[in-house]
This record gives structure tokens, C-alpha cells and sequence, in this order.
């Protein structure tokens, strides 16, 4: 088990660092293409497309294909690298399992529920930072 959670580690540090990278080479994708200029969080959208369709085709070859059985370096590439990348792949991923083995509703319901207590929890998280910051001045 220790081992897996070095692998991860170190996935999870390379996916960290390649969403930096990701985010900063979109921002400056917006001194060429002005599409890219303005409020809309084009780098989150962008990055959470490119770990979703990743982890569509990990997933594949991991559990199906080619690379099956090859456990730790499962665990590198999806909890790792995509989980350091973007979480948004793995809620992604667990949703459209649920829809294929036909449990639409707790695919509708994980998909409500993440959307719904995420903002929720960071709305919440932000008045309480508020709230503290006012104690204190």
C-alpha cells in the first residue's frame, strides 16, 4: 500500500505541475485568440475536458485493453497524474460508469449532488473565511 501511495504522489505532483503549465499556456493563448480574453474560465474548462476525454481513454485500456493488469501503474496514471490534473476527470468517469451499467438515477443524482454541494461547499467555505476575517479586523 505505501508503495501505491508514492505513486501516486509523485502522478499526482506531475499532474499538478502539467495543469500549471496547461492554465498558463491558455492565458496566453489570449494575446492571439481573443475568444480567450474576458471572464469565462476557459483554462478550468479546458483542462477538465482534456482529463475527462484522458481518463475516458485510460480507463479503457486499463480495464479492457491493452494495459490491464497493470495495477501500480493505474493507480500513477488515474488517481496520480489526471487526479493532480483535474478531479473533475475522476467525477467525470465514475458518472459515465454508473450510466453504463444502466444506474441512470445515481448517475443524475452523483451528478446533482457533486454539482450542488461543490458550489454549495465553496460558497460556504467563503463566508466563513469572511466571517473569520471580520473577527479579526
Amino acid at each position: 500500500m505505501f508503495s501505491n501511495v508514492c505513486v501516486v504522489a509523485i502522478g499526482g505532483a506531475i499532474g499538478a505541475a502539467a495543469r500549471y503549465l496547461a492554465t498558463l499556456a491558455i492565458s496566453q493563448a489570449a494575446s492571439v485568440a481573443p475568444w480567450f480574453a474576458g471572464p469565462f474560465p476557459w483554462a478550468t474548462l479546458l483542462v477538465n475536458f482534456a482529463g475527462c476525454f484522458v481518463i475516458g481513454i485510460f480507463s479503457v485500456f486499463f480495464d479492457e485493453g491493452a494495459w490491464r493488469g497493470a495495477g501500480a501503474w493505474r493507480v500513477f496514471a488515474i488517481t496520480g497524474i489526471l487526479g493532480g490534473f483535474t478531479t473533475f476527470s475522476t467525477f467525470g468517469l465514475e458518472t459515465i460508469l454508473l450510466i453504463e451499467r444502466g444506474a441512470l438515477g445515481t448517475a443524475c443524482l452523483n451528478a446533482g449532488a457533486s454539482l450542488t454541494l461543490c458550489l454549495a461547499g465553496v460558497a460556504a467555505g467563503r463566508w466563513c473565511a469572511r466571517c473569520l476575517h471580520a473577527l479579526q479586523g
